[in-house]
């Protein structure tokens, strides 16, 4: 039996966001990490620097911002780790981690590569880039372009690296 879905595109199950100009604001983020770099904003006129990025500051509500770079390494402060009840899309185990990015920015973020109990409080961790499947998206005179796309996530770093 085949699936009504079946060599078409599930927008609805999609996790990763639309990464160009044309469809998000923040598309620099996006074009920085295909650089290998963790960028977030940064308000001109209070200095907040707030993760993920922004279009208009949280505290003052400016929408003067500049892109400043994050440490791609960190310390795990806490860890979360899912074997049951991984929602659709991610591989088990599950593991996220609470990270201090060298006392600039602490955030949660995913952890990959890595088995359930190897990642303790206190461990480094390493930024990681990684492709995601390309977006359809139609183009000039309704031609649908494959548009690439990348995300974030970070791994164990050990001692050597």
């Amino acid at each position: 039996m085949n699936s009504v879905l079946e060599g078409k595109y599930a927008v609805t199950m999609d996790m990763y966001p639309l990464q160009s100009k044309d469809f998000n604001r923040i598309y620099p983020f996006y074009d920085n990490l295909k650089q290998g770099r963790l960028t977030t904003t940064r308000c001109l006129r209070c200095a907040k620097v707030a993760f993920p990025p922004r279009v208009v500051c949280p505290d003052c509500l400016s929408d003067t911002l500049e892109w400043v770079d994050l440490p791609t390494r960190g310390k795990v402060l806490v860890v979360t780790e899912e074997e049951v009840g991984v929602p659709l899309g991610f591989e088990t185990p599950l593991i996220h981690a609470l990270i201090d990015l060298d006392g600039s920015l602490t955030l949660f973020a995913r952890v990959i590569n890595c088995k359930m109990g190897d990642l303790q409080e206190g461990d480094q961790v390493k930024l990681v880039i990684f492709s995601v499947d390309p977006l359809p998206v139609e183009g000039k005179k309704g031609a649908v372009i494959l548009q690439e796309r990348v995300f974030f996530a970070f791994e164990k770093a050990y001692p050597q690296e």
